[in-house]
């Protein structure tokens, strides 16, 4: 079974913010940035572009991973999580976050010759 992005759910949970903001989904699609239009086609059953998942994650603290769907999704790989996490780090420039990612990948991939 490939992975599925579970739109209904992610509506619902989104909705459930919503609700315990008190907030409309006009106010929620103009906090959110995204257009009012989105939220009308995802009630619809239809999943949003990449750019509004993303913002409405941010609007939300919803993590979109919590809806892929799948009965043999495989764990994220270490360095992928550790480029994320680099990236997203708001005290690292581009040009250190760069850095940093590449004294990790040489130590791990150092680490995995010397245990195999």
């Amino acid at each position: 079974m490939s992975p599925k992005f579970d739109g209904e759910r992610f509506f619902s949970a989104l909705d459930s913010a919503r609700s315990a903001r008190g907030l409309t989904w006009k106010k929620v699609a103009e906090q959110a940035k995204v257009p009012a239009s989105t939220l009308t086609r995802m009630s619809q059953g239809r999943k949003p572009d990449v750019d509004s998942l993303s913002a409405l994650c941010a609007w939300s603290g919803l993590r979109a991973d919590d809806f892929i769907t799948s009965g043999d999704r495989q764990k994220t790989e270490p360095l992928a999580e550790v480029t994320a996490l680099f990236r997203a780090d708001p005290n690292l420039s581009k040009e250190g976050a760069i850095a940093m990612e590449a004294i990790i990948k040489a130590a791990y991939e150092q680490i995995r010759k010397i245990q195999d």
